[in-house]
């Protein structure tokens, strides 16, 4: 009978935002705060139909999350359509890798000092926390292939590369704890966990994306053949990426949105910025609606917009299910009281301090600096982080201690963005319109 009404449950949870999705859009509502709702109101402080514990089910979680991250990876990579030479790619770099690394040191000395954590476990705690979310924020991310915005390509590549980068403070933390081999004086780590893992990672992805949509693309102009098949050609590429990166011992995130990236690279380098955006996928491919598929222009938008749909709608599915998993695993043995003080100290002041000091000099305008501390939403990497920490062998009281504070914090950062998104987006909107209207007024009177 309970898994009999688990259907009835998921039925009308998708049913009713298919037929609300338009509705939420216009509201101060994100869909995965009506998710996590929904996920309470399932789990142990609702009627208790799913019991899921994060310490006994740690390996399904795992693999849950980490197959909806590396979609979400990937698909992020697809929607950057910005030349790899661009000066905005210096913006992500110092959001993924200096912001990335001021977050887990303020949240290391914090998890020392106030929450009285040892160094491996604060480091780990900082290394869960740090990274942004590229499946939860959706409505911050850019819209179409030509968006050239700076906050929203600034969120959109920052969360796609810093859940990468977030590995290295992973096995730095296990290695303090103890469980994994650093070398002597960390010479490991940072020689395999850092540069090997993180140059490797991004390397075979970029390669692999590149070969296989090179070769898709040449068989669809020259032979016409390979087309209708794109929904196997994005999973299969992210399976081929992900796996050999983990191999080769590497970081498979990384992998799987450096593959992305170079299939859109693919595409913008033959492809003008209207057709890409024009470019619409029929609903059958037969011989006289595949034309674009095959046609010598248009054959790499085809397969990039193709392939992205297909994305969009597997991620969205994913992000659905963990979300609401992630509200059935709150209990009262998973509501961290410290929780309370330390999500505003994280959202309010470490969040805000490290985009600070990593977008000095940078010339960002202080509301877009702003807007990207703000967003920094943590969500479902963060779970995946703790539970990949649980299933190696973490202390079971502190396991037990990061699954209450990663939890109440992930909740609590879904809800608090979700809130707020509408309006300070629309804020947002309203006030590049007005600097549109201001420059084209000079550009006018200059003439």
């Amino acid at each position: 009978m309970t898994f009999t009404l688990g259907f009835v449950m998921i039925g009308l949870l998708l049913v009713g935002m298919a037929l609300t999705g338009s509705v939420l859009r216009r509201l101060p509502l994100s869909a995965a705060m009506v998710y996590i709702v929904v996920g309470l109101a399932l789990g142990p402080l609702g009627i208790g139909l799913i019991q899921l514990d994060p310490l006994e089910d740690g390996g399904l979680l795992e693999r849950v999350t980490e197959i909806v991250v590396i979609i979400s990876l990937f698909t992020a990579g697809l929607k950057l359509r910005v030349s790899i030479r661009d000066q905005m790619w210096i913006l992500t770099l110092r959001l993924a890798f200096i912001a990335m690394a001021i977050t887990v040191g303020l949240v290391t000395l914090v998890g020392v000092v106030a929450l009285g954590l040892p160094v491996g476990m604060a480091i780990l705690l900082g290394a869960i926390l740090a990274p942004t979310d590229p499946v939860l924020a959706a409505d911050v991310q850019v819209r179409n292939p030509e968006d050239r915005n700076l906050l929203r390509f600034s969120l959109t590549s920052e969360a796609g590369l810093n859940d990468g980068t977030a590995f290295p403070f992973v096995m730095l933390g296990l290695g303090v704890v103890g469980l994994h081999h650093l070398g002597d004086a960390g010479w490991r780590w940072l020689s395999i966990d850092v540069v090997w893992a993180v140059v490797a990672g991004l390397g075979v992805g970029a390669l692999l994306g590149s070969a296989v949509g090179y070769l898709v693309i040449y068989l669809r102009r020259v032979h016409r053949e390979t087309i209708g098949l794109d929904d196997y050609l994005s999973l299969g590429l992210i399976a081929l990426s992900y796996g050999t990166a983990l191999l080769i011992h590497s970081y498979g995130f990384l992998a799987v949105f450096a593959a992305g990236l170079a299939v859109r690279r693919i595409e913008s380098r033959s492809t003008s910025d209207s057709n890409a955006s024009e470019m619409r996928i029929p609903a059958s491919v037969d011989d006289e609606e595949h034309e674009d598929a095959s046609h010598p222009e248009n054959a790499p938008a085809y397969m990039t917009a193709a392939v992205l749909h297909f994305n969009e709608q597997i991620e969205r599915i994913g992000s659905t299910a963990v979300v609401v998993l992630v509200g059935a695993m709150l209990s009262m043995r998973y509501l961290h009281v410290d929780a309370i003080w330390f999500l505003p100290l994280l959202l309010l002041g470490i969040r805000p301090l490290s985009v600070l000091l990593a977008l000095l000099g940078s010339g960002v305008p202080a509301s877009e600096r702003r807007l990207i501390a703000w967003f920094g939403v943590r969500g479902i990497g963060s779970i995946y982080y703790l539970t990949y920490a649980i299933e190696h062998d973490l202390p079971a009281p502190y396991a037990e201690e990061l699954t209450a504070m990663v939890l109440s914090i992930v909740a609590v950062s879904i809800i608090a963005h979700g809130i707020s998104v509408t309006p300070l987006m629309a804020w947002y909107e309203r006030r590049q319109e007005r600097r549109r209207g201001s420059g084209q007024r000079e550009s006018s009177r200059a003439s």
